[in-house]
């Protein structure tokens, strides 16, 4: 069996780790760890080809204690129990659980006592956030250490080491092609380790150039998971960037979920973005949406990022309001914690002594419509971003006054 570059150049010491200074460099907790010989149970968690496996496998090689690797998928009941029965006899077991956020209930049950008692020392390894994905009764047995993204410096350097060793010999590569490399591994080193040796092995005279890059990968890798974290702080991203009004951020966003192919999550969000951020400051603009949404599915792509980079660049330079809705919060807030009360007389079905506005000028008339323990309250505040929102304003303001004064 022929194993991956990316297996052969994973590091065997804390010092050859690339990235994630923040645990692994000198003073750093896992560097502490494997110095002091003193090893807790702990969830590493990021993104795919980031250094989760790597670092699991260094601290256990560290270590005099024998350890196992399970995927909490693939490996079932009875590998689990296994790995207990290994620990009971070498008194204690380094286990390495990876896809951890996947333990289903009946493997829980059985880790639990080993992992309370000591006996497991568990080291999981997950791409989901923890704090949402991971049981509270894993998790408070553990330490949890987010891996940062690897930048684009870190995959390089990564790279430039690669073609030293004898796996890449007489590999003859520019640093420009190293860089296009990493771009299009998106800080993915497991992704560019591939790229790099699927290149290596694709021509005759070991030269790589940015032809020969093109010819076996021309788009950046993705990690798209719809049911994972970073999706969400993609989609999260991309409406946060509207709403501070930030248009090339949005751009730049919407680029990578057309990337994704994820045309349905921009429908999405731009429909909520259009009535939570926008509203009142400019509310055409979920017509507008709508109707841009049509046309996206009319035309199809490529031509639909036409339309959306247009409907994208207005929205996020269009003035905000999000005072309607914030009032609607409000007034849930005071139905949920049981401010219900009569209807007034003057707006009930069969109420006889009800006004009817258009029969008044204006089409306004003072009138009741508030229940009595609720008269006084006020909802509403206008943010006053936009001309629309104060002509609102100014009509809201002149009723108010009409409602003080006396008849």
């Amino acid at each position: 069996m022929s194993e991956p570059l990316a297996i052969k150049l994973r590091p065997t010491k804390i010092e050859d780790v690339i990235g994630q200074e923040h645990l692994v460099q000198k003073d750093g907790p896992i560097y502490n760890f494997i110095k002091n010989k003193k090893i807790f149970s702990m969830i590493l968690y990021g993104n795919p080809g980031i250094g989760k496996t790597t670092i699991a496998n260094v601290i256990a090689n560290s270590t005099d204690m024998k350890y196992r690797f399970l995927n909490a998928t693939t490996n079932d009941k009875k590998d689990l129990v296994r790995v207990i029965e290994e620990a009971k006899m070498y008194n204690g077991i380094i286990l390495i659980l990876d896809e951890i956020h996947r333990l289903n209930k009946d493997k829980q049950d059985i880790l639990l006592p080993s992992l309370e008692n000591g006996l497991i020392t568990l080291i999981g390894l997950t791409t989901s956030n923890p704090y949402y994905k991971i049981n509270p009764a894993i998790r408070s047995r553990c330490t949890i250490f987010e891996l940062k993204p690897l930048t684009t410096d870190n995959i390089v350097k990564a790279l430039k080491k690669a073609t030293k060793t004898s796996y890449l010999e007489g590999i003859k590569i520019k640093p420009k092609e190293l860089m296009h490399i990493a771009k299009l591994s998106s800080n993915d080193l497991r992704s560019a380790y591939n790229l790099l040796e699927i290149c290596y092995y694709s021509t005759n005279d070991r030269v790589i150039t940015e032809e020969v890059i093109n010819k076996i990968n021309n788009k950046p890798v993705f990690n798209i998971d719809k049911d994972e974290t970073n999706h969400y702080d993609l989609l999260s991203a991309f409406q946060k960037s509207i709403r501070g009004s930030d248009v090339n951020a949005s751009l730049h966003y919407l680029a990578r979920l057309i990337m994704q192919g994820d045309l349905d999550s921009i429908y999405r969000r731009m429909t909520v973005i259009a009535y939570e951020d926008i509203g009142l400051a400019s509310p055409l603009m979920g017509v507008k949406v709508e109707a841009a949404i049509n046309a996206c599915e009319r035309v199809g792509m490529p031509e639909a990022r036409i339309i959306l980079a247009k409907t994208i660049t207005e929205m996020a330079l269009s003035p905000k309001s999000n005072s309607a809705y914030k009032a609607f919060d409000k007034a849930y807030e005071d139905v949920i914690n049981g401010e219900i009360y009569n209807i007034p007389e003057t707006i009930r079905i069969n109420s006889t002594i009800y006004k009817y506005p258009h029969d008044y000028k204006g089409s306004y008339v003072k009138q009741q419509y508030m229940p009595d323990n609720l008269i006084n309250k006020k909802y509403f505040k206008a943010k006053l971003t936009s001309k629309y929102e104060k002509e609102l304003n100014d009509i809201y303001e002149r009723i108010e006054k009409i409602n003080k004064t006396d008849n």
